[in-house]
């Protein structure tokens, strides 16, 4: 495969991780500084906003710098250059560096969503959505590889359709250009993540289709990943993030989806507060979210069969080379 490549290829990305929110705590240079990239900016990951604005980073002692990568790639890239010290993105990416015998590997920590966050959003009206309205549409799936675009292919593989002759899946589009290119007039159909997808409902230039995580079950979808010698060095800067992650989780489980809103709402300074309870309303009525940072080694082998599907990898890697269970697991007790 050519992930390697292609990760280094765009290793400049890295600056492109524009900053989107500090860690919602009074400045304190007490607090060790943490520069963390996420694939996208979205509802999906409001565990970790909660972590940041309900203060339970700063009970560990960090400060977290939060960047938007605009794809797992550019995630990669940053990781692995060293401009960023945590990416969140799908466990795919890590698996991909691995199979090409880098040295110093990134490994997976801890798992943030157990599903897919994405929406199927149709360019005209939807009535009793059925799989068999794509064929001979154009949809916009993010890129080739990455775990939307096989999340969904293999969807549509199960609704007995075939993704390479029914339709056309477009990987053309940037990931954080995809909604643009859709309200542009590209495309039947494309794969938003909330509160984007709500955005473009809620502006009449779009319609609700179909969740792509309730279709598609559970799946280790994103977690959070850094350099092996990083892991190795700072341990204690692992399980400190590790632990105010597991808090995010614990705190998203416990609270409704208007009191989670009300916590997160400066993350999200373009969206009303009704669109933010709805969009997580959605993600708690699919069950979104990790209980804890563990990844199973069963959720992994269901990732790496949609992988293979795919045709992104030829043959299952070790879980143990790929997750580092050991702070998640410190982190759950």
């Amino acid at each position: 495969m050519k992930r390697v490549v292609k990760l280094l290829s765009v290793a400049m990305a890295a600056i492109l991780c524009v900053s989107v929110a500090g860690c919602g705590d009074k400045s304190d240079s007490k607090l060790t500084k943490l520069k963390v990239c996420e694939v996208t900016h979205s509802l999906f990951y409001a565990p970790q906003y909660a972590a940041m604005s309900e203060g339970f980073f700063a009970e560990e002692g960090l400060d977290i710098e939060l960047s938007n990568g605009g794809g797992a790639d550019k995630v990669m890239a940053a990781v692995l250059t060293g401009d960023m010290d945590i990416g969140l993105a799908g466990p795919e990416a890590s698996i991909y560096v691995y199979n090409e015998g880098r040295s110093n590997s990134p490994k997976v920590f801890a798992q943030l969503t157990k599903r897919d966050g994405s929406l199927l959003i149709s360019r005209n009206p939807v009535d009793n959505f059925s799989w068999d309205d794509l064929k001979g549409k154009t949809v916009i799936p993010g890129r080739k590889g990455g775990v939307p675009y096989m999340t969904l292919e293999y969807v549509i593989k199960q609704n007995g359709l075939d993704p390479a002759t029914d339709m056309t899946l477009d990987d053309s589009i940037q990931f954080d250009l995809m909604a643009g290119a859709f309200t542009s007039g590209t495309a039947d159909y494309v794969t938003l993540f909330e509160p984007t997808a709500s955005m473009i409902i809620q502006e009449g230039r779009g319609y609700l289709a179909t969740s792509i995580g309730a279709e598609s079950g559970e799946i280790p979808y994103t977690a959070y990943f850094a350099n092996q010698d990083y892991i190795n060095d700072k341990a204690d800067i692992i399980q400190k993030f590790t632990n105010a992650i597991a808090k995010g989780q614990k705190w998203v489980a416990e609270h409704s989806a208007a009191e989670i809103a009300e916590s997160i709402v400066d993350q999200f300074p373009d969206s009303d507060m009704d669109t933010l309870t709805a969009a997580i309303q959605s993600y708690k009525d699919i069950d979104a979210w990790n209980a804890t940072p563990v990844m199973t080694e069963e959720a992994f082998n269901r990732l790496e069969d949609v992988i293979i599907e795919a045709g992104e990898l030829s043959g299952k890697v070790e879980f143990s080379a790929i997750v580092d269970n050991s702070f998640a697991e410190k982190a759950a007790q």
